[in-house]
């Protein structure tokens, strides 16, 4: 897998300090951006697909993309926080473990300070996810965070690398699958993502017929091509749908649909909801 810190084009949607008294208690959250936490007073609870992570002052703490989690706080907990996500046409975190706790080194509470200065009037202005996970104010965020001065975000970039490395320190790349000619598919897969990824090019790749390859990528994927392409594709276009005022029909066609009706409807079937409903949730609760 090529670890390409190229594709590494973080912007920091939301950043601030926030003091909680026993009311931290959020479910069944999954957000199409990465948080980051530095804590600083009290304990708190992460809920998580496979574990249960205490949160205790001095450490940080990181929650990828994608992730289901909950929130358990039974008194007074303060922390920072820090959400980005990715620009670049592939999350390069997608690639590695990591660890969801880290003891940072000296010196990173300032630089997270420093980052909050960095990036003035990018506070949360509810604490509750359901108003900023999908919410006219992620694609505010973002062009506040582009009309800052170049020192600002060149200095800022900068920062996000340093906190992000905290973790990648303790990172292991994932190693998706056991067969390597799976390995070249997701390569192309990701490489034309916004294209569309064919099959039979797939196939020829790997040396294996079409069927076979069918085969072999659900034994190892637990899905087929075309579903693991379709998840991928979602997830892109989740992001795009609460960061951009993209109209759903040119969102559909740059992630490679010809047909929104069939993008609205595999996106259904991956989010529960229409493209149209999961973008008008967020208007609504602004």
């Amino acid at each position: 897998m090529n670890y390409d810190i190229d594709q590494m084009l973080f912007l920091v949607l939301h950043i601030g300090e926030a003091h909680c008294q026993a009311n931290w208690n959020y479910k069944d959250i999954c957000s199409p951006f990465t948080r980051m936490y530095y804590v600083t007073e009290g304990y708190a609870q992460i809920l998580l697909p496979d574990k249960t992570q205490d949160l205790r002052p001095g450490f940080m703490y990181i929650i990828p993309a994608f992730t289901p989690h909950s929130y358990v706080c039974q008194e007074v907990f303060s922390h920072y926080y820090i959400h980005i996500y990715n620009e670049s046409g592939h999350d390069i975190l997608e690639d590695w473990i990591l660890p969801t706790e880290v003891e940072p080194e000296s010196g990173i509470l300032p630089r997270i300070k420093k980052l909050h200065a960095l990036c003035p009037g990018m506070e949360l202005t509810q604490p509750d996810p359901q108003y900023y996970d999908n919410s006219s104010s992620l694609s505010q965020n973002i062009q506040k965070n582009k009309q800052r001065e170049l020192y600002a975000r060149v200095e800022s970039r900068g920062i996000i690398y340093q906190l992000l490395a905290q973790f990648l320190h303790g990172a292991i790349p994932k190693r998706y699958v056991e067969d390597e000619r799976i390995t070249k598919m997701l390569e192309y897969i990701r490489a034309n993502l916004n294209t569309t990824p064919d099959i039979d090019a797939m196939a020829a790749l790997s040396c294996l017929s079409k069927d076979h390859l069918i085969r072999v990528f659900k034994r190892e994927m637990k899905m087929t091509p075309t579903a693991y392409i379709n998840k991928k594709r979602m997830e892109k276009a989740q992001l795009r749908l609460v960061t951009e005022t993209t109209p759903v029909k040119e969102i559909a066609f740059q992630l490679g649909f010809r047909d929104q009706t069939y993008f609205n409807r595999v996106f259904k079937q991956v989010t529960g909801q229409t493209p149209l409903d999961y973008r008008k949730a967020a208007r609504s609760m602004v």
